[in-house]
C-alpha cells in the first residue's frame, strides 16, 4: 500500500511538473510569436519613420511649366447636405482662378431635403439621383459623370475635381492645383485640413490623422517620386484618366483606397500638392465615428481581398515601392495585432489559473501597449509641431489633443475586429458646420 501511495504521489508530482513545464513552453511560444510580429511590423512600417525626415533633406524640384489655365469640372456628391453645400459652392466661386474655367456639378443623391434647390440657387448644375439599391459615393460619382458625358463634350474639361459637400477650399486651391496639373500629373491629391479641429478629442483625432497623412506621408512620397494615396476627397483627375475608364468605376465601401490601389497597379502615379489646402468636417460623437470607421475598416478588407494579390505581385514584377507602401497600408494589421493581444491575455489568464506567477508576462503586455502609445504620441507630437500654424484652434487644445491622439487610434482596434464579422452598408455622415472659409481661418 505504501508503495502504491508513493507511486501515485510520484505520478502526481510528475504531472504537475510536466503541466507547469507545458505552461512555460506555451508562454515562451507566445513570447516568440510576439517578438516575431513586432519585428515584422517594424520592418513593414519602418519607411513611415523615414518619411518624417525626407522633407529635411529633399526639396521638390521646380518644373518649368506653361501658365495654361485649364478648364475644370468640380464633382460634388451630396446626400442631405443642405446645411453645408452652399458654403462649399461659395468657396469654389470665390477662387482666385478664372470663374469661366470652372463648372460646378452636384449629384443630389437620394436627398429628402433642400440640397438640390440650394445647390442650384448657389450656381451649380444639379442632377438628382434616386436609387435605394446602389448606395454610396462611388455610385453617385458614376451617375454624375454619365450625366455630364450626355450633356457635355468629353473633351470639354481638362480635369475633374472631387469634393464632399462639407468641404471648404482655400482661395488659392484651384490655382495651386492647376500649377501642378500643368506639370503633367494625371492624378493629384491635396492638403487635407479640418473645419472643426478643436471641437473635441474625436474631431482632433481625425484631423491629426489627416494632417499627418498629408504632411508626413503624401508629401515625402512626392518628394521621392513615389505614388501617393487619395483620401476621401480633395483630388483632381485628368480627363485622359476619366475617358480611359469611362467615368468612375470604384464602388467598394472605401472607393478612395480602391481608386488609389487600382492606379498603383496600373502605374498612373498620384502626386500631391502641399500648397493646395482644403478643409472638411470631422465627426464629433463616438457613435458617428464608430459607424464611419466601421465602413472604412470593412472597405479596407474589401480592397485587400480584391486587389491584394495583384498589388503584392507588382512589388516584385515592376518593381514598385508604391505598391509595397499601399500593400502594407491595406493589410489587416490592426486585426492581427488585436487577435495577438487577445491570445496573449487568454493564455495569461489560463496560466495564472494554474497558480503560476504571471507578473513578467503582464509586464510584457504593458510594455507593448506603452510602446504603441509612445509611437502614436510621437506621430501626433511631430505633426502638431510641424503643422502648428495650420491647426485652427486654441494652443492649449493643440497640446491636449496630442495626448488623446493615441487613444483615438486605439479605438480603431475593436472597430477592425467587429468589422470582420459584421455586414456593413454605406451610411451618410451628417454635417452641421455651416461656416465659411473666413470663419475657419479666423
Amino acid at each position: 500500500m505504501h508503495i502504491i501511495c508513493r507511486f501515485q504521489k510520484s505520478l502526481l508530482t510528475t504531472y504537475v511538473v510536466n503541466k507547469d513545464e507545458r505552461g512555460r513552453k506555451q508562454m515562451r511560444l507566445i513570447s516568440l510569436i510576439n517578438i516575431s510580429i513586432s519585428i515584422l511590423f517594424t520592418i513593414f512600417y519602418f519607411h513611415q519613420f523615414v518619411y518624417l525626415i525626407v522633407p529635411l533633406f529633399t526639396k521638390r524640384k521646380k518644373v518649368n511649366v506653361n501658365d495654361k489655365e485649364n478648364k475644370f469640372a468640380v464633382l460634388i456628391a451630396a446626400r442631405n447636405e443642405e446645411k453645408v453645400i452652399t458654403k462649399l459652392i461659395e468657396s469654389i466661386r470665390t477662387q482666385k482662378y478664372p470663374k469661366e474655367q470652372v463648372s460646378i456639378f452636384v449629384v443630389a443623391d437620394n436627398c429628402t431635403d433642400q440640397t438640390a434647390v440650394l445647390a442650384r440657387s448657389a450656381g451649380a448644375i444639379v442632377y438628382e439621383r434616386f436609387d435605394k439599391e446602389k448606395i454610396g459615393k462611388g455610385y453617385a460619382l458614376h451617375f454624375l459623370l454619365n450625366q455630364i458625358f450626355q450633356s457635355h463634350n468629353r473633351n470639354e474639361f481638362d480635369g475633374y475635381f472631387v469634393f464632399d459637400a462639407d468641404n471648404l477650399l482655400d482661395p488659392m486651391y484651384i490655382y495651386e492645383m492647376n500649377q501642378m496639373f500643368n506639370e503633367g500629373h494625371p492624378v493629384i491629391t491635396s492638403y487635407r485640413n479640418s473645419k472643426n479641429y478643436g471641437t473635441n478629442w474625436i474631431s482632433a483625432g481625425y484631423s491629426l490623422w489627416f494632417l499627418r497623412e498629408s504632411a508626413h506621408m503624401n508629401r515625402p512620397r512626392t518628394l521621392i517620386n513615389t505614388g501617393c494615396t487619395v483620401s476621401g476627397t480633395g483630388f483632381l483627375i485628368s480627363k485622359d484618366i476619366i475617358i480611359q475608364e469611362n467615368g468612375w468605376n470604384f464602388f467598394l465601401l472605401t472607393e478612395d483606397i480602391e481608386f488609389s490601389v487600382y492606379h498603383a497597379i496600373q502605374g498612373n502615379r498620384i502626386a500631391y500638392c502641399h500648397r493646395a489646402i482644403f478643409y472638411d468636417e470631422q465627426p464629433t460623437t463616438f457613435a458617428q465615428s464608430w459607424r464611419q470607421r466601421m465602413r472604412w475598416a470593412k472597405g479596407f478588407y474589401q480592397v485587400f481581398f480584391k486587389y491584394g494579390d495583384k498589388l503584392f505581385l507588382n512589388i516584385f514584377s515592376k518593381p514598385s515601392f508604391w505598391c509595397y507602401d499601399l500593400f502594407v497600408k491595406i493589410m489587416p494589421t490592426r486585426a492581427i495585432g488585436a487577435i495577438s493581444l487577445s491570445i496573449n491575455l487568454i493564455l495569461i489568464v489560463l496560466y495564472a489559473s494554474q497558480g503560476n506567477d504571471v507578473t513578467a508576462e503582464l509586464n510584457v503586455i504593458w510594455r507593448l501597449l506603452g510602446t504603441a502609445y509612445l509611437i502614436n504620441f510621437g506621430f501626433g507630437l511631430i505633426t502638431t509641431l510641424t503643422e502648428w500654424k495650420n491647426i485652427h484652434c486654441h494652443s492649449f487644445l493643440k497640446v491636449i489633443y496630442m495626448f488623446t491622439f493615441p487613444i483615438f487610434i486605439w479605438t480603431y482596434t475593436p472597430i477592425s475586429i467587429v468589422a470582420i464579422f459584421t455586414p456593413v452598408k454605406w451610411k451618410p455622415v451628417h454635417h452641421t458646420q455651416s461656416i465659411t472659409i473666413e470663419d475657419v481661418l479666423s
